[in-house]
């Protein structure tokens, strides 16, 4: 493999810093050749480091027309710039066959802020040329959803972080003694960065903890006024200024906590360098910094511009020198497992092989995958689902384009890297169905009508749009039912006898509703929820969570998981009476975790409105991966959410079921599970409860899981047969 980098070689920061390290880092496995149009500092530690940069000079019509017989000359595989300089050129080369990249370092609106003519020339030639690359690499997570966004395609969007040198040189630890605790920041003195809440939150901190002691490392326009600001708040003689560092590992050896305080990042080095020294780190929540930092567990994060937060975690912190340590060397792991050079080498080559693969297809006229599920709704459970089969469809074949259907499209795409349209969007719908080669329906319960009769429709609708324009149809991980009215059975029946190929359910009682409408036609197989062995989010990931809510990381709760339905406030109190006895009887301190964190949350206050005894309730939005490590940390869960129970069945926690739907029984009967009941008997959760903690994880309920394992085998091979 042949690379071509493309960049200004004016660079500075951590745009040259990762640029530089990761071609040192590629060379060792990939030919590349850097140009530049500039000598500067950049183009000097390229020599040094043995990159050999060539120099173009001259009018843009002379560079480009050098650039393209260059590449000529090369056969280069890949073009790939960094830079509005860069991006600007390779927009003009437009070379047939070789696909151009451009790595985006940061946000190009906010590059040259306080240069508003920088801003119309170079920032919007930058915004330009981004738009005609074939494919862009995100310096971290949140800068590839802020592409998406600005509507750039996301399935054309990878990420790679700046990889770091693990290797710390050997410099005698300088930091704080007995008598003083060291901060420090390792930042340019610009807007962005906003060392001026740093300032103020040290000073906070100070008044309480005086051995604490600043130490600022950068230069910038912002340094005279905030050598004013110290000053004026009377901290002159415990911030100290030290201008621009060349000894960076120098400076982070003197410290005892690093930090970040800017308004916008993507993943600075600032962090994984003093990640190196194992240092405690408080920063802000932007950018890829939560990424790297588990909030409470391998550092602090407070907002933006929030001084008081900062000023209670370096008072948390200058008190405490075990937690110093512990965060510090958290951190540390973490940093060396996914952010070395290593790592980031692997990565992007990674990406330039997927490239490669993808741009030799780009031509074939049918080809991809369209999704439809009752996605972008808010629900965990469904979200969980959505995650599995993409992790899927990717395991059968990388590069196939995936297109789903989701209410909220923008945070479907977003989340998932996938092109996604409206769900109601018929005619978008049918201009992809004409494209795809594959059209999933599922996983959930879709075809059913106890909720809307309209819902049921549609989804006929998509079975039989997708089949009349050419696609296979494949109902995957399904529920059924339950279908009531003879007319809308009888339409069910033929609708999917006439479009479906193949359908994998999720458990047996869905293949006896099948029988029952007399669906006989499509290929049907017993399988499993595919959201069942997704996995779940790190420890340190569930910690924070935890830690975030109050709660203790491995103390004994009950989860409930409940959801508004007729008939549920009457049982309101039922619940209720069930917490209190799970706390008086069991130990078990009440959390109440949300599924759909738009809808649980009402029914979760409703019940603890009505106890006494010490409890949580969990508020935010959780993904499929935090929600099953929520569930591995509980000691029992009651749960009216049949996705509630699957995440927690995966885990072997004991389970008691609180039927609203035949689905909820179908899956507990499944997996061999017997404690359950309905809404209308919520008075016999004392009695499950306690007969669940005296069972545990039953050897059924295990065995059954295990079986369940074996099966959800039987959706990849689905997938296999129709996308290899």
């Amino acid at each position: 493999m042949k690379v071509l980098t493309l960049i200004s070689g004016g660079d500075v920061g951590g745009a040259k810093t990762h640029v530089l390290t990761l071609l040192r880092e590629l060379s060792r496995t990939v030919e590349v050749r850097l140009v530049c149009f500039t000598e500067a500092e950049f183009t000097e530690d390229a020599r040094a480091m043995g990159l050999d940069p060539i120099i173009m000079r001259g009018s843009v019509p002379s560079v480009v027309k050098r650039l393209r017989a260059y590449v000529a000359e090369e056969k280069f595989d890949i073009i790939h710039s960094h830079g509005s300089r860069g991006n600007f050129l390779s927009s003009l080369l437009k070379v047939k066959n070789i696909p151009r990249i451009s790595t985006v370092h940061s946000d190009w609106r906010l590059d040259y802020m306080g240069r508003p003519l920088a801003a119309l020339t170079y920032g919007v030639l930058n915004a330009f040329a981004l738009r005609g690359m074939d494919y862009l690499v995100a310096v971290s997570d949140p800068m590839a959803e802020l592409l998406i966004k600005r509507g750039f395609a996301p399935d054309r969007i990878f990420t790679v972080y700046n990889g770091v040198d693990m290797r710390v040189p050997d410099l005698p630890r300088r930091s704080g003694s007995e008598e003083t605790v060291n901060v420090g920041i390792a930042a340019r003195l610009n807007p962005v960065k906003d060392v001026e809440t740093l300032v103020r939150g040290f000073s906070e901190a100070a008044k309480e903890r005086p051995e604490l002691r600043l130490r600022i490392a950068g230069d910038g326009p912002e340094e005279a006024r905030l050598r004013r600001l110290a000053e004026q708040l009377g901290e002159g003689d415990k911030i100290e200024f030290l201008g621009w560092v060349e000894d960076v590992d120098g400076f982070y050896s003197t410290l005892d906590v690093n930090t970040l305080t800017s308004i916008s990042e993507t993943f600075p080095y600032a962090l994984t360098e003093g990640a190196r020294w194992g240092l405690a780190t408080v920063a802000t929540r932007v950018g890829g910094v939560p990424k790297l930092i588990d909030s409470g567990v391998s550092g602090i994060l407070v907002e933006p511009g929030d001084s008081k937060a900062l000023a209670a975690a370096l008072v948390r912190l200058a008190g405490d020198a075990e937690l110093r340590r512990d965060m510090g060397q958290k951190l540390l792991e973490k940093t060396a497992r996914l952010f070395s050079l290593e790592a980031t080498r692997e990565t992007m080559t990674g990406i330039y092989e997927t490239v490669l693969r993808r741009h030799s297809k780009r031509s074939e006229k049918r080809r991809g995958v369209a999704v439809c599920g009752a996605y972008g709704r808010g629900n965990s459970g469904d979200e969980a689902i959505l995650e599995a089969i993409i992790s899927e469809i990717r395991e059968a074949d990388p590069d196939v384009p995936i297109t789903v259907l989701s209410v909220e499209p923008r945070q479907t795409a977003t989340e998932r890297r996938v092109r996604a349209i409206h769900t109601f969007r018929v005619l978008a719908f049918a201009r992809v169905a004409r494209k795809c080669s594959l059209y999933i329906n599922g996983g959930g319960s879709l075809i059913q009508n106890i909720t809307s009769r309209r819902s049921l429709w549609f989804y006929l609708y998509t079975l039989w749009a997708a089949h009349a324009s050419g696609a296979k149809v494949v109902m995957y991980g399904c529920g059924i039912g339950p279908v009531t009215g003879e007319a809308d059975r009888r339409l069910a029946a033929r609708v999917i006898n006439r479009n479906v190929d193949v359908i994998t359910l999720r458990e047996d009682g869905s293949a006896a509703e099948l029988a029952e409408l007399g669906v006989t036609k499509p290929e049907i197989l017993l399988a499993a929820d595919p959201s069942l062995f997704l996995g779940s989010a790190s420890d340190d990931r569930v910690d924070s969570i935890m830690l975030a809510s109050g709660l203790e990381t491995r103390g004994r709760y009950i989860c409930f998981v409940l959801r508004s339905w007729p008939g549920f406030e009457e049982h309101a109190e039922d619940f209720a009476n069930a917490a209190e006895f799970a706390w008086e009887k069991l130990g078990l301190r009440p959390v109440f975790v949300p599924i759909n964190h738009l809808e649980d949350v009402a029914p979760a206050r409703a019940v603890a409105a009505r106890i006494k005894c010490p409890h949580t309730i969990l508020t935010g939005q959780l993904n499929g991966r935090e929600t099953a490590g929520l569930m591995s940390r509980m000691t029992i869960v009651v749960s009216m959410r049949l996705h509630g129970l699957i995440f927690a069945a995966g885990h072997g926690v004991p389970l008691v079921g609180v039927v609203y739907d035949p689905k909820v029984s179908g899956f507990l009967k499944y997996i061999g599970q017997d404690l359950f009941c309905g809404l209308d008997a919520a008075g016999r959760l004392c009695e499950l409860i306690e007969r669940a903690a005296a069972r545990g994880s039953s050897s059924e309920q295990e065995t059954a899981v295990a079986s369940l394992r074996g099966k959800e085998q039987v959706n990849r091979e689905v997938l296999g047969r129709y996308l290899r």
